[in-house]
């Protein structure tokens, strides 16, 4: 086995049972990567200098294909079911020695990276990967150890990732040939059978959301996070996708934390990460100028297609995916914090698009009613585009981000509310959505008065002003906020029917408390009082 490139003189791939590999690259620059790719036909370069590559025949995560081996670290603590789906310890291990096999004579692309900026929780990550695009990207998404910490670097978990390596349904376990499977007393993830590289972001993500509450008392968030002048004023962003996360958190007046993965300590807010997986679907320098300009040498776009005879990224071409994103070191983002460390957050945005046109575009939360939002993770998709199709979808994703927890929902909601009582945080529930009327009849709540709420909640504004309470969700409503007229603040008044809205007021709280029933048993007291009251008139 010929190992090339600057290497742990700790430990090498044989603590992994790897000793049969053609060549071992390990720890190389974007420069040599992009070569090997290329070399590999891999990829190919964009007249932007990015490396476009396609990520086959899965383009996005399989969450129905995701497994935690059950043993004694995880039997009594994992919140099994759909979410996390139990693979013995004799499974793995077969899966594991089948997937060394087959990376015998194959060239293999090593990385040591870290996740966590701060140093006390920061997982030393091995990744071990078939294909050199997939190392580029953990070199942008993971952070980067300074050269003189590579020469003895010691790793605590490892990832192995083969693409071309198939599972065996019927023999090892698993639904399909594609798996990912996370063991927490080997410390190691295995993906085998998908090129989607997010699944290597996303399964060290889930790691680090059931070593850091369980085992440290941190609060793991699935969030963007950004900071005021002078590094004062921190923020941070919950939202599903489609609800303004990246947009809004991307303010030019404020430095930018992270984009998707946090945790909060006793004394600061870190990123996880050290580069951003962004949406590129229709992007365009005027809607996302930081993200379209961070699309450069080192940078890769996936799953998107050229124009014609050109090799320009066609963002609106979405003959592979939808799905379709870029990933890039944090560093290429100018208003990127250099330390991804931010202090106890003083403001929380619940973000929701909200398709019924019934929240308000922005309220205050108490701590039960924080906890009770923050475990249903609302928010609402249009049904279809359809003639007279007009009637929205709920979507609830636990914590707003319940792919990815290995523990029960209200672990994170109880840690949130005990963090906002003692660091006296506001909470807010911003609905990006509809307003006016439900989707098909009401308008989209317009960005520049989004931006002007939320301004508003950061400066102190909103903490001198009167608030009413909603009839039915009880949430605060500001009676007045600088730059947006006050009728918009109350969604009934936005509404010419009265009677149209508590319908659509009571249906949404019906679909919230159904949602909530599979919590029930788990959510304390205070949690449940915050459960909207359906069938109110007025």
């Amino acid at each position: 086995m010929e190992e090339k490139g600057l290497r742990s003189n700790v430990r090498g791939l044989d603590t992994h049972g790897i000793s049969k590999a053609k060549t071992v690259y390990w720890n190389q620059s974007p420069a040599q990567l992009i070569e090997h790719a290329l070399l590999n036909n891999e990829g190919h370069l964009a007249d932007n200098g990015s490396l476009c590559c396609d990520t086959g025949e899965f383009t996005g995560r399989s969450p129905k294909d995701r497994f935690v081996v059950e043993d004694s670290k995880t039997k009594d603590t994992v919140w099994w079911g759909d979410i996390n789906i139990p693979i013995s310890e004799v499974k793995f291990d077969q899966i594991l020695n089948k997937m060394i096999k087959n990376l015998e004579g194959k060239n293999l692309y090593v990385r040591d990276a870290y996740a966590g900026a701060d140093k006390t929780y920061r997982l030393n990550l091995r990744v071990i990967n078939t294909r050199a695009w997939h190392n580029l990207f953990c070199h942008n998404m993971f952070i980067r150890p300074s050269l003189y910490k590579l020469e003895k670097f010691d790793p605590n978990f490892t990832i192995i990732c083969d693409p071309d390596f198939k599972a065996d349904p019927v023999e090892d376990g698993t639904r399909q040939g594609n798996f990912a499977i996370i063991n927490f007393a080997r410390r190691m993830i295995l993906i085998g059978g998908t090129a989607y590289a997010g699944e290597m972001k996303k399964g060290i993500f889930s790691v680090l959301n059931f070593l850091l509450p369980n085992d440290h008392n941190v609060l793991s968030m699935h969030c963007s996070a950004n900071i005021g002048k002078e590094n004062h004023d921190t923020a941070i962003f919950f939202g599903l996708s489609g609800t303004g996360k990246t947009t809004l958190s991307a303010d030019p007046n404020r430095g930018l934390i992270g984009d998707d993965e946090h945790g909060w300590t006793d004394t600061n807010v870190f990123n996880f990460e050290g580069g951003c997986y962004a949406k590129v679907i229709d992007l365009t320098r005027e809607k996302e100028p930081e993200i379209f300009d961070s699309i450069k040498f080192g940078s890769i776009v996936e799953n998107t297609r050229f124009h014609e005879g050109t090799r320009e990224i066609d963002y609106t071409n979405i003959s592979v995916t939808e799905n379709t994103r870029t990933a890039y070191p944090i560093h290429y983002i100018a208003s990127a914090v250099d330390h991804s460390i931010g202090g106890i957050p003083k403001n929380i945005f619940f973000l929701t698009c909200d398709a019924y046109g019934v929240l308000p575009p922005i309220s205050r939360l108490n701590k039960g009613q924080a906890m009770y939002h923050f475990i249903s993770g609302y928010t609402a998709k249009v049904a279809g585009t359809e003639a007279d199709v007009t009637e929205p979808q709920t979507a609830f994703s636990a914590c707003f981000g319940s792919p990815f927890l290995p523990l029960h929902p209200t672990k994170y909601a109880e840690m949130l509310g005990e963090k906002m009582e003692r660091y006296d945080v506001n909470v807010w529930l911003v609905n990006t959505g509809w307003t006016g009327g439900p989707y098909g009849k009401g308008s989209r709540m317009k960005l520049p008065l989004t931006r002007a709420m939320i301004t508003a909640a950061l400066e102190g504004t909103l903490n001198n002003v009167g608030y009413r309470k909603h009839s039915i969700f009880h949430i605060e409503i500001p009676a007045t906020c600088p730059g947006v007229p006050s009728s918009v603040l109350s969604p009934r008044e936005t509404w010419r029917d009265d009677e149209g809205y508590y319908k659509k007021a009571n249906q949404l709280a019906e679909a919230f408390n159904k949602n909530f029933m599979k919590y029930t048993d788990y959510a304390n007291d205070e949690i449940l009082a915050a459960s909207p009251r359906a069938n109110v008139n007025a």
